[in-house]
């Protein structure tokens, strides 16, 4: 009886193992691997389902476009104001050489 057991477990987990196999790993095929399903729609898989999945990747490459675009007019916008601190930090020191020339010639005469 034990060994009629075993016998059993071991054909239940091998078809559960088959099972996992036959799903389609194409995109809006059927459920997917995280866990969890796509939707009713993705689950049931066909046409349908590749579409919805095809319009998801669109919608998520648009919007990784959008975030990149963004992403570039701020960094710009921070090496502008970046350049202008510079050239601000550049004329004051500038300014504290012509000083301390002054200041040095100024001794030098006394």
């Amino acid at each position: 009886m034990a060994l009629r057991l075993s016998g059993l477990k071991s054909l239940t987990r091998n078809f559960s193992l088959i099972g996992c196999r036959m799903m389609s790993n194409d995109l809006g095929g059927g459920s997917g691997k995280g866990g969890g399903s796509g939707g009713s729609i993705r689950e049931a898989g066909g046409t349908f389902g590749k579409i919805e999945a095809a319009r998801e990747e669109e919608f998520i490459r648009r919007l990784q476009k959008q975030q990149l675009q963004e992403l570039r007019r701020h960094l710009d916008v921070e090496i502008s104001i970046l350049q202008k601190e510079v050239r601000s930090h550049q004329e004051a020191i500038k300014r504290h050489k012509q000083k301390i020339a002054e200041l040095e010639g100024k001794t030098d005469s006394d």
